[in-house]
């Protein structure tokens, strides 16, 4: 028998909206409310905002903390400032990448990280089991629902609720929301400026109501995907796992050059000898192709989607490195059907 799906602190409020539940990674989350291109559309032109309270959080603290997550991070972690926010993979010895994560230094000796929902079990103990006697790692899922608000009017819609002026991007910094205590980070995963708002569970309704009558949009997992495949962001299970590393996925800019961190001797075999495969945006000129479909004389897609903002077909895949130059003609299978299009340049929309 299968665990039943979770429900985050805002459950009911999405049922009152009319949202169409799904499950995804163990949760019941929203797909949609109006409808995925209204929402999306939103985003970009308003703003929108975002239940992703079934991400996971994990608080890694004392005077080892800084050698753990120097160790399991890719990114240079010595470098960001308390306050600071950064984005980094999590890697297996062998390259493959377990996780993409942004983590927050809280303090000196304090970080916060948040993981993707289906991998947040597999993270918390590949830090303890990593973790030296100076370092406590401590699950913090249950202490936070999680709000993102994106868009351009985004920020000055929270500002208007918060008790002091919102940390910039990359940035986080505990305030006051609508009367919640919360952490609020100038992240995102849409493009667009905004902010993520970890609360107190018991606030998050009073918090969402709240931004809702100041116009904010009410957006589900669909729309998330189309604006994040629109700036190719990547996504765990789709462009990353385990099989690939973060050289083919293009993101060689998080790992640092000089090692030092689990899975560091696979990543500089990868850059020295040249990824074998690389992960490229494309357009089509017709239809649209969905993760599986299988690229004309090698190569998969990744993601794919219908471009509200483009009005197109749009997505990422994995094609031989030889192949994968920007302006080249492509043909992908679509259920049958040859579509043909080009291999284009990050981000497909350029905010």
């Amino acid at each position: 028998m299968s665990e039943p799906l979770r429900r985050t602190p805002l459950y009911d409020e999405h049922v009152v909206l009319g949202a169409r539940m799904v499950a995804f990674a163990g949760w019941e989350m929203p797909v949609q409310y109006d409808g995925p291109i209204a929402e999306h559309l939103a985003v970009r032109a308003t703003a929108g905002i975002f239940d992703v309270s079934h991400m996971g959080q994990i608080e890694v603290s004392g005077p080892g903390a800084l050698e753990l997550m120097a160790l399991v991070s890719s990114n240079d972690v010595g470098r960001v400032p308390v306050g600071g926010a950064q984005y980094s993979v999590l890697l297996r010895e062998d390259g493959g990448v377990l996780d993409d994560v942004i983590s927050y230094r809280l303090d000196v000796e304090r970080w916060l990280t948040v993981t993707n929902a289906a991998n947040h079990e597999r993270d918390l103990s590949w830090l303890a089991d990593h973790a030296s006697d100076g370092a406590e790692v401590l699950d913090r899922a249950v202490d936070y629902a999680m709000i993102a608000v994106q868009g351009p009017l985004a920020r000055e819609m929270v500002q208007a609720i918060a008790s002091a002026p919102l940390p910039e991007r990359m940035t986080a910094a505990s305030r006051t929301i609508n009367g919640t205590p919360a952490l609020v980070a100038g992240t995102g995963y849409t493009g667009e400026d905004g902010v993520e708002l970890l609360l107190e569970p018991d606030g998050a309704e009073g918090v969402w109501s709240a931004l809702l009558r100041r116009g904010a949009v009410p957006a589900g997992l669909a729309a998330r995907d189309t604006l994040r495949t629109e700036v190719c962001y990547p996504l765990y299970g789709n462009e990353l796992g385990t099989e690939r590393g973060p050289i083919e996925a293009g993101l060689g800019w998080c790992c640092r050059s000089e090692g030092g961190y689990i899975g560091a001797a696979a990543v500089a075999a990868v850059r020295a000898a040249g990824p074998a495969e690389r992960l490229v945006p494309f357009v089509l000129d017709r239809g649209v192709a969905r993760p599986g479909d299988a690229i004309v004389g090698g190569g998969v897609v990744t993601s794919g989607t219908y471009s509200p903002s483009l009005e197109c077909g749009i997505g990422m895949a994995y094609l031989p490195a030889a192949r994968a130059q920007p302006g080249a003609a492509i043909e992908v299978d679509v259920r049958g059907r040859v579509r043909e299009g080009r291999i284009a340049t990050r981000p497909l929309l350029d905010r």
